[in-house]
């Protein structure tokens, strides 16, 4: 996957850099794929530059006059695409001087410019850090910002010699110089207020990216961190709470696949708000493996640490649902919403289910539904459909099997904007359809996916198969 695909980059974002491990090659990779995308790009910094990483840009201008700079732009944009703006000022031997943040709002708001990506701090090409009192630098504009580690720092020591500012690490997680550096301690920094997180604009995303991923074991050690900064099995992490983040980036700046794994948050919609009227009775509530239908899709997505939230819509009969419910609801990653129109259709509940997801789970990468009348759904096929979302940020993640396609189905929040157009008992089979030549399968071994229970004789017969061998 690309970068500015895993970022979700689009005209008149500002990404700003900071952190250690990477920054200066992720900065000029991020700029030739949103170049080759069509995009008018200027780089830039706003502490320093080497000199020599200035050759790297296929134009640049040296700031003489803010006028003549921006007059400028138009035509260099147009010959090249691709702009890399630095101050005038050589501060050291080898560095020249960045750009002052108000400028690089001006910049940002010219009509010539369609993304602007900015270095906004310095780590003395060590793979982690901590910021000082002084920094990061981040304008105003800015809309993402993405605080690089290098994971090769894993298993060093807290020292000068493999982190900048080791001191300040030591002083944000509670851990002594010389220790070895953990995922844990890692996440704390990314996600702390004064670390990966600070001067971070109340409206821009966070989005860390851990770098230089090119093993099993890193990728292990790069899933963890992701997991603590994301909260994603709701248990107690080590990162102090700080900046809500909005998705975590795997992989390494320099392969051909630079990222390899993108990290959200998933939320669960369970849909019990129909009457069952073909069926006869609430089939909701009907007792299976000892307890009701939906409790049991529901235990099923709590279980799965790798869903958020879990959302139950109900309708028809809300308080059986609710009272099915009960022993559950004191998890309080599970919500129950009432949808008082869910005889206008299914769309209804689907919309109002995914409304309290948004609400409730905070940002959200995707949104899985699931039916409280399918049993046969397993953690490991949830969990599948996420980590295949991980890997492709494909729109639609669809189960299939022998070719055909089962439930439950994960929709990525590009199609959010889509669910507000549906209408009538038709679910979200026009999204799928909308969107059938990009949907990420997950070929699953086994029918269940295709089982739900319509009927009497469905929910027999579903009941013979699972029952246990005698």
């Amino acid at each position: 996957m690309l970068i500015h695909e895993a970022l979700r980059i689009q005209t008149g974002d500002v990404i700003c850099l900071v952190g250690g491990g990477g920054k200066t090659t992720l900065m000029f990779r991020l700029a030739d794929e949103l170049t080759a995308a069509g995009l008018k790009v200027v780089t830039t910094m706003t502490t320093k530059i080497f000199v020599g990483q200035m050759s790297r840009a296929p134009a640049r201008v040296v700031r003489q006059g803010e006028g003549a700079l921006l007059a400028q732009l138009p035509g260099l944009l147009a010959e090249h695409g691709q702009v890399l703006v630095a101050g005038s000022t050589l501060v050291e031997e080898d560095k020249v001087q960045g750009l002052e943040p108000a400028l690089v709002d001006r910049i940002a708001a010219h009509h010539s410019v369609d993304a602007v990506v900015i270095e906004a701090d310095g780590s003395r090409r060590l793979p982690f850090k901590a910021p000082a009192a002084h920094e990061p630098v981040i304008p105003s504009s800015a809309t993402v910002v993405v605080p690089v580690v290098g994971l090769d720092v894993l298993g060093r020591p807290l020292t000068a010699k493999h982190v900048h500012r080791a001191d300040r690490v030591a002083t944000l997680t509670g851990a002594n110089l010389g220790d070895s550096i953990t995922p844990a301690m890692i996440a704390a920094v990314l996600a702390h207020p004064d670390g990966g997180g600070k001067a971070v604009p109340a409206s821009a995303r966070l989005i860390p990216f851990l770098n230089k991923v090119e093993d099993e074991a890193t990728l292990v050690a790069a899933q963890e961190i992701a997991r603590r900064l994301l909260h994603a099995d709701g248990s107690p992490t080590s990162a102090v709470p700080g900046p809500r983040v909005d998705s975590v980036l795997i992989g390494a700046a320099l392969a051909d696949d630079p990222v390899v794994e993108v990290w959200g948050r998933t939320a669960a919609v369970v849909l019990a708000a129909g009457q069952a009227k073909r069926f006869g009775v609430l089939k909701q509530i009907l007792p299976w493996q000892g307890i009701p239908l939906v409790a049991h899709v529901v235990r099923q997505a709590q279980a799965c640490s790798d869903i958020a939230h879990v959302i139950v819509t109900a309708g028809a009969s809300s308080q059986k649902v609710r009272a099915a419910l009960a022993p559950s609801a004191a998890d309080p990653n599970l919500s129950i919403v009432d949808v008082a129109d869910w005889a206008s259709g299914q769309s209804r509940s689907v919309r109002a289910g995914l409304r309290a997801a948004q609400s409730r789970a905070g940002t959200l990468s995707g949104a899985l539904f699931l039916l409280a009348d399918q049993p046969g759904v397993s953690t490991e096929l949830l969990s599948a459909l996420v980590q295949r979302h991980r890997e492709t940020l494909a729109p639609v993640v669809a189960p299939r099997y022998e070719g055909q396609r089962g439930n439950p189905v994960l929709f990525d929040r590009r199609t959010f904007v889509e669910f507000g157009m549906l209408t009538g008992d038709v679910g979200a089979r026009s999204i799928i359809r909308r969107h059938e030549d990009a949907i990420a399968w997950v070929d699953w071994p086994s029918a269940e996916i295709l089982r739900d229970i319509d009927t009497p004789e469905d929910y027999a017969a579903a009941q013979w198969e699972d029952r246990p061998p005698s």
